[in-house]
């Protein structure tokens, strides 16, 4: 198994000292144990490591009292818990904890947005800081092999993605496989897990339609018709795979100019192996007629992880007018913004179209190719 280090372990380890539960947010599979495991190991501290999965740790934090948690503790001064969203009233057995034990550190993981952040919400208020661990990022990869190797396996992660284990396997079916165990047993079993999801095959259907419709404005009316589930349903299930990491949204940008599209939203993935598991299509990129998504998803996915773990303050957007104008990529960050056209190839010169030009005087426009992507994404 190689190891990463990865971009967040400093500030983790750094923030371990603020008297606060440290909450360690996302997707199974792309190495919040074996993260949690370095960060013992550079504490060199006793401690205490529970799985929130295992039916004895949610006894052993049933009882809600200073002297059953100091009791559980020993010794102990930091405590790590494991996907601990499936812990009832975790949030409040942590307070009372963070309250009452003096000199305690507190780390979590949770594989659920929606889950961990309704359980920890209200009791945890002002006592935790959230960070989110991503699939590998370039910058991260970056540490183990040189310029002429990141060059050389671009391709290969804009098919099979960036989930840490994939860099064990060599052949295309070896990769292939992994990512299909790892859709059908544990990203699909995190959505499933909530209540009132009766239909896990119109979940799966939307998640296809979504792959295929990867960078394009989705209308939740259309996507309702084509799963025959109505628009409240189709926005429910979108939450839902946005809070257990699988995709995200952008929301089309606007200063209220008349012909701009703001209403309208496009669905990426947090990773291109998961997309590309879910068509069914692990094929080699001079065999795709969908490499254009292909280098958007990824690019956009690289520079929210450089956006997250450089601690940037920014809100993202794309940009569209009824005129057919378009920008992948924007970004509104300290007063000024930013637009970013993504492109495979640039056989051409690309312009920064009229009306936003006109419309936004001050902002800045750059392409990003495949020849200046890498400082773009901190890598």
């Amino acid at each position: 198994m190689i190891y990463f280090d990865r971009a967040i372990f400093n500030t983790v380890l750094n923030k371990l000292n603020s008297n606060k539960v440290i909450l360690l947010l996302g997707a199974r599979r792309i190495g919040k144990t074996t993260l949690i495991k370095q960060i013992i190991e550079k504490c060199n501290e006793p401690y205490l490591l529970l799985n929130g999965e295992d039916i004895e740790t949610i006894d052993a934090l049933k009882k809600h009292s200073v002297e059953n948690y100091k009791r559980l503790l020993g010794k102990n001064k930091f405590l790590i818990i494991d996907e601990a969203q499936k812990i009832p009233e975790i949030g409040s057995a942590l307070k009372l904890m963070i309250d009452e034990i003096n000199g305690i550190k507190i780390l979590v993981t949770g594989s659920s947005m929606f889950d961990l952040n309704n359980k920890l919400g209200e009791p945890l208020t002002g006592r935790k800081i959230t960070f989110h661990l991503f699939p590998l990022a370039q910058m991260e990869i970056s540490k183990t092999e040189n310029l002429i190797q990141t060059k050389a396996r671009l391709e290969d992660r804009l098919v099979f993605g960036s989930y840490p284990e994939l860099f064990q396997y060599e052949s295309k079916e070896e990769k292939t496989q992994y990512l299909k165990e790892l859709v059908n047993s544990y990203l699909l079993k995190d959505i499933l897990a909530f209540e009132n999801i009766r239909n896990s095959n119109k979940l799966l259907d939307l998640l296809r339609l979504l792959a295929f419709q990867m960078g394009k404005e989705v209308s939740m009316d259309e996507l309702g018709r084509q799963l025959s589930i109505g628009k409240n349903t189709v926005e429910r299930y979108l939450d839902l795979l946005s809070k257990v990491f699988v995709i995200y949204r952008l929301q089309g940008f606007s200063r209220n100019l008349r012909n701009e599209i703001s209403k309208s939203s496009k669905w990426y993935f947090y990773d291109n192996g998961i997309r590309n598991t879910l068509i069914a299509n692990h094929n080699a990129i001079a065999l795709r007629n969908d490499v254009g998504e292909l280098w958007e998803n990824y690019l956009l996915a690289e520079r929210i992880k450089f956006q997250h773990y450089s601690g940037m303050l920014v809100n993202n957007y794309f940009w569209r007018t009824y005129q057919q104008q378009e920008i992948d990529f924007i970004e509104e960050r300290a007063g000024n913004l930013y637009a970013y056209e993504a492109k495979w190839s640039v056989t051409k010169k690309v312009k920064e179209p009229k009306t936003w030009k006109e419309a936004y005087p001050n902002s800045q426009f750059q392409i990003i190719s495949p020849e200046n992507y890498l400082a773009w994404i901190g890598a």
